[in-house]
């Protein structure tokens, strides 16, 4: 036997002295499914130090022997006039992709034609005929190329294109899922060999032995001759099985395991008495006789084991015999499946958790805290594609075009047990809208991109966002483009992490996540072994998601905001008579209502989160935000006010001090503690309901640990007047220690441990970092302002420019997303000169920066404590923590 020629089988392996280039690549698969002792068919491979040069006279003794060795493991022979053996020739290149075609049904020539029509039909017959020469009429045309004559490398294009006309095809007959409606066939299978006998050298059709030597010489000639080649390419040899030659025959293909759910069962289909699934139909794998089963199970499992995921397999069963035909890897599966393989992989200690860690991409961790959309329930409804990515996941709804017109549409469903689903859609939505879209399955705007408002809301709530610069809203219609729709009717948005997004006219079926079921929390647990001292917290205002973080590893609250609690239905007015109240009784009465919502709030947050620190923002947004913003909310308010009171408030009034708030830049504006500077009595109604809830809990043994947080301040001064107040000729400031201590005195209560702090997200902030550090035990920086003061960006507004922006290359990526450089330059010189202050001092990030992987690193890096972002990112930002430490480690 030729050194050269290397045969396999289920039983026998190719020796290890070959080294593995020889073989190809198609010949490698083949040999490592020999290796696993899979029921592959045999075969043998004319590895590259042979396939270009190949003698027929010379090697015709071999490839009959080999030819026969086969024939003996599958109970058929080549050239046999009634039960005729046929086989496959794959081109292996080493390259992972190659333009050589696969070719088919060796051994279909005029003394076997009708023997192998006997068993499949003479259509059957005829079809694998054209499939021969159609593969064989590519060698042949390559070859004309080569040789440089274009008048029959012409010919036979034609004579291709016609083939695929009659077959309906893209490739050869077993390519899968390439089959169109093809044209009647209406000759013989040896008619048809008459018919392109020409276009091949003398004897193709004439005996079986002749046709496998000349298909050789060709291919060999071929490669001779082609560039691509190079000596690196071998020829692989097997026989082809048929799941329709025979009673006992199927054939069919699988998946090994569901690649939606992770289930360790079989998913696929096996069709009786077919050649493969055109046109045919097919039967559940699990519904195949037992016995053979139990060999895929095995098979399966075993694959799964080796590549350490999920494996595409294809088998035919040809007369009572089992044989693995191909198995590749799987694009298309969930980010469960894959999680859920790894579990197992890990629990049979297949593999270690460090490799289960590292194996998924954090972001992919998306796609399992979301709902998705199960693709089947969308066929046929009309739809529109684009827009940017606000918050991911699958929403359904009726539309409503206001937050007061989706709250009333909200209480009439509750009341009358219809459905509660709603989605708003807004132009842009402002701080008014949150109890909307806290209440809503996903939002809908037209301006802002990733880190707009609805975007930042919407995943701090865990709802879907899409942001699509297309939507126009008029009366009670809105249009995307040509997608029209009304206020009322049903959509379903969808907004993958990955890909287009697409909004749906009427409803589809959804696929809630469970975290349990998922494996998602288990994979938590074993993400956070590898985390140390970095740790990850959340942003969280009220118990519900503060729960929900915890359960996802979140190591407390990095940023509570307050005014959120503000905008829910029965306390936006409560807050605006604060405001708006000329009388210093009226003010305080509202106050003193304000601060029982608020001890409230801070208590189930704090129990939620015992022993944990909680940092609590204290009023961040500007007045104006909290003021009706149309004339049903004011006449609303109006209302509200006139309650108990002998006099109706005078409109006129109400508007002039509404119109006193307005500000032309309130981002830079009076908020945050300017607010508290202007407004004492507003912070100091914070203060104490969060020192009560601290000391309600404490009294009931419950480890309450508060962190106020100070936000917008641009110097020390601010926070050394909020924190520990001021006391001039006629007026007293008091601060938040002071606060504490009366209080306490007043309740008796014990010492508590707490901190104040500041949230870093001015530039003067960062560069003043050292003096900030005196009165300041913690620094959290607010990234998207300290972004939006650093670049002087809107993240409301860039994308308008971002894509010339993008176009000219003049900014890298979002930096609403990933922090810019100078950012992180800021972030770096606020860390080390606060600690040069105060050594102790915690550093953390809050906001969406903090989820995205590409900037934990940094933070890491920078000596930063922790990152905090919305409860759906927990598990993100836990991912991309310990794949870092993993790395570290490893060095």
């Amino acid at each position: 036997m030729d050194s050269r020629i290397q045969f396999f089988s289920q039983k026998d392996v190719i020796s290890k002295k070959v080294a593995p280039e020889r073989l190809g690549v198609r010949g490698r698969q083949a040999n490592e499914f020999a290796e696993l002792g899979f029921p592959i068919l045999p075969g043998f491979i004319l590895d590259t130090e042979i396939a270009s040069e190949i003698n027929p006279k010379t090697i015709k003794k071999d490839i009959n022997a080999l030819l026969g060795k086969c024939a003996g493991m599958v109970g058929k022979t080549y050239g046999d006039a009634k039960n005729p053996m046929l086989i496959k020739v794959v081109i292996s290149s080493n390259l992972a992709i190659t333009t050589y075609p696969a070719l088919h049904n060796f051994g279909l020539v005029k003394p076997t034609i009708g023997g192998f029509a006997e068993w499949v039909g003479e259509d059957f017959a005829a079809h694998e005929v054209l499939f021969l020469v159609r593969g064989m009429l590519k060698i042949e045309g390559r070859i004309k190329e080569l040789e440089a004559k274009p008048k029959e490398q012409e010919e036979i294009a034609s004579l291709l294109k016609r083939l695929g006309l009659m077959l309906g095809i893209g490739g050869p007959s077993n390519e899968l899922n390439q089959k169109k409606e093809a044209i009647p066939i209406d000759k013989k299978a040896a008619e048809y060999m008459d018919e392109y006998a020409k276009y091949f050298p003398k004897g193709f059709f004439e005996d079986a032995e002749s046709q496998i030597l000349i298909t050789l010489s060709e291919i060999s000639k071929m490669l001779q001759m082609d560039d691509q080649n190079d000596r690196d390419t071998a020829i692989l040899i097997q026989p082809m099985v048929y799941g329709n030659y025979g009673k006992s025959s199927c054939s069919g293909d699988f998946f090994s395991r569901n690649i939606i759910t992770g289930e360790k069962k079989l998913q696929g289909e096996f069709f009786q008495d077919k050649f493969n699934e055109i046109g045919a139909s097919g039967q559940e794998i699990n519904k195949i006789d037992p016995a053979y089963r139990k060999e895929l199970e095995k098979i399966a499992w075993t694959l799964e084991d080796r590549f350490k995921e999920i494996r595409h397999v294809r088998f035919i069963v040809e007369n009572d015999k089992l044989w693995l035909i191909e198995q590749r890897m799987v694009d298309q599966k969930s980010t469960q499946a894959d999680i859920k393989l790894l579990l197992d992989l890990a629990k049979r200690k297949i593999v270690d958790n460090a490799y289960v860690v590292k194996a998924i991409d954090p972001l992919r961790l998306n796609e399992m805290l979301h709902p998705v959309i199960n693709s089947p329930s969308v066929k046929g409804l009309k739809s529109w594609k684009g827009g940017i990515a606000g918050a991911p996941g699958a929403a359904i709804g009726r539309v409503y075009f206001s937050t007061g017109a989706l709250l009333e549409a909200t209480k009439l469903a509750h009341q009358n047990g219809e459905d509660g689903r709603f989605i708003l859609v807004v132009i842009s939505s402002f701080a008014e809208d949150v109890k909307a879209i806290e209440v809503s399955t996903g939002v809908l705007t037209a301006e802002g991109g990733y880190s707009a408002h609805a975007s930042v809301v919407a995943r701090q709530y865990g709802k879907v966002s899409l942001v699509a610069p297309d939507l126009k809203i008029k009366g009670n219609k809105a249009t995307l483009g040509d997608f029209s729709f009304s206020e009322g009717d049903y959509l379903t948005i969808n907004v993958p992490f990955y890909g287009e997004s697409t909004v749906y006219a009427g409803t589809a079926e959804l696929i809630t996540p469970d975290a349990k079921e998922s494996g998602l929390l288990d994979f938590i647990a074993m993400t956070r072994s590898f985390i140390k001292k970095f740790h990850v917290r959340c942003n969280a205002d009220t118990p519900r998601d503060a729960a929900l973080a915890l359960s996802f590893g979140a190591e407390g609250v990095g940023l509570c905001r307050t005014e959120h609690m503000f905008f829910k239905a029965e306390r936006i007015n409560v807050f605006r008579e604060m405001l708006l109240s000329s009388d210093p009784k009226e003010r305080k009465k509202a106050l003193d209502k304000l601060q029982v919502m608020q001890r409230e709030d801070f208590y189930g947050i704090m129990k939620v989160m015992a022993g944990k620190g909680v940092t609590i923002r204290l009023l961040d947004s500007p007045l104006h935000e909290f003021m009706p913003h149309n004339g049903d909310e004011l006449a609303g308010y109006i209302a509200y006010a006139a309650k108990g009171k002998s006099t109706k408030p005078s409109r006129a009034e109400i508007v002039a001090r509404i119109e006193a708030l307005h500000e032309f830049n309130p981002m830079l504006g009076h908020r945050g503690c300017r607010i508290a500077v202007s407004y004492p009595e507003i912070y100091a109604m914070q203060v104490k309901a969060i020192f009560e809830a601290a000391y309600k809990l404490h009294a009931e043994k419950i480890d309450a640990r508060p962190e106020i947080m100070v936000p917008i301040v641009m110097n020390a001064s601010e926070l050394k007047l909020i924190a520990y107040g001021k006391k001039i000729e006629g007026s007293n400031y008091v601060g938040i220690v002071d606060i504490e201590e009366n209080l306490r005195k007043e309740q008796k209560a014990k010492e508590l441990k707490y901190q104040i702090g500041t949230m870093i997200e001015l530039p003067a902030a960062a560069l003043g970092a050292g003096e900030i550090a005196k009165y300041g035990r913690f620094f959290s920086f607010g990234t998207n302002d300290l972004t939006q003061t650093t670049l002087g960006i809107s993240r409301d507004d860039f994308t308008a420019f971002m894509p010339d922006y993008t176009l000219f290359d003049l900014i890298q990526g979002n930096p609403f997303s990933t922090l810019d450089q100078r950012v992180k330059e800021l972030i770096g010189i606020a860390t080390e000169r606060g600690r040069l202050t105060r050594p102790d001092l915690v550093c953390g990030l809050c906001g969406e920066h903090g989820a995205n992987p590409a900037n934990i690193r940094f933070c890491m890096d920078a000596g930063l404590d922790y990152v905090s972002c919305s409860p759906y990112s927990v598990p993100i930002a836990l991912l991309g923590v310990a794949q870092v430490e993993i790395e570290k480690g490893g060095k």
